[in-house]
C-alpha cells in the first residue's frame, strides 16, 4: 500500500517519519493490520518473518492512541538489552513530540514518575511488578505491544507473561493488545485467547533457500 493512501488515515507524525527514512509503500503485514482494525482499536495478533515489519504495525497502533488522546502506550519486550534498543529508537523519532520512558530496573519499585510518560519500553517482569505495585496510571494505557509472544512457551519466563496480559486485560477492559511473533505453531489459538485478529503473512524482505550441507557442500532445493 502507498504512503500516498494513507494521508489522515495514520499519525501525521509517523507519516513524516516514514517518509524521511525514504519508505514509500507499506510491507504486507502492515497493510493487512491496517484492514484488520489497527487503528480501530483491534487487538492483533501478528505473525510473520523477522524484518517483515511488525515493529511498525507496533509503532502505527502506539503512537495512534497517544496522539488522537486515547491513553498511554507500553511495550513490552524479552529481554533488557531490546528494551533499551526500542527506547533509543523511539526517543530520536518521537521524542520532541510525546514524553517516552524506558522502565528496566529495580523490580521491586513503583517508578511513580511513570505517570507523566505517554510511551514506556520494559520487561515483563518490570510491568508484572507495577501491576503489583498497583501504579494507579496503569489503568489509562490505551495500547500494550507484546513483543515475541511465543515465550509464552518459555517454561521460565511464559507464565508471567501470560499471567501479566491477563491481569492487563482485567485492569483496562478496553486496553489494545498488539501481540508480535515470528515464530508460533499455534497462531489460531492464541489469537482466540487475546481475543484477537489473526495477521499471518509469509513476506520477508530477504528470500530463504533450503538446502543440505554434506561433505563441503550446500545442495539447494529446486
Amino acid at each position: 500500500m502507498s504512503l500516498t493512501l494513507l494521508d489522515k488515515k495514520i499519525p501525521t507524525l509517523v507519516l513524516d517519519s516514514l517518509k524521511n527514512q525514504g519508505i514509500t509503500e507499506l510491507r504486507p503485514a502492515q497493510t493487512k493490520a491496517l484492514k484488520a482494525g489497527l487503528l480501530e482499536g483491534k487487538n492483533l495478533l501478528v505473525c510473520t518473518p523477522t524484518a517483515s515489519g511488525k515493529t511498525l504495525i507496533a509503532e502505527l497502533a502506539m503512537l495512534n492512541a497517544i496522539l488522537n488522546g486515547k491513553g498511554r502506550a507500553v511495550y513490552i519486550s524479552p529481554l533488557k538489552a531490546l528494551a533499551s534498543e526500542k527506547y533509543r529508537e523511539f526517543r530520536q523519532r518521537y521524542g520532541h513530540k510525546i514524553k517516552i520512558a524506558l522502565s528496566i530496573g529495580d523490580i521491586d519499585s513503583s517508578d511513580g514518575h511513570l505517570a507523566n510518560y505517554d510511551l514506556i519500553f520494559c520487561t515483563a517482569e518490570k510491568l508484572d511488578s507495577l501491576t503489583r505495585h498497583h501504579s494507579p496510571w496503569l489503568k489509562d494505557i490505551a495500547v500494550v505491544v507484546c513483543d515475541e509472544l511465543h515465550l509464552l512457551n518459555d517454561p521460565s519466563r511464559g507464565p508471567t507473561l501470560e499471567i501479566l496480559l491477563t491481569i492487563l486485560r482485567d485492569l483496562v477492559p478496553d486496553v489494545q493488545v498488539i501481540a508480535l511473533s515470528a515464530t508460533i505453531g499455534n497462531p489460531k489459538e492464541l489469537a482466540e485467547w487475546l481475543d484477537a485478529n489473526l495477521v499471518v503473512d509469509s513476506w520477508r524482505p530477504v528470500k530463504l533457500h533450503q538446502g543440505i550441507y554434506f561433505a563441503g557442500k550446500v545442495e539447494f532445493e529446486e
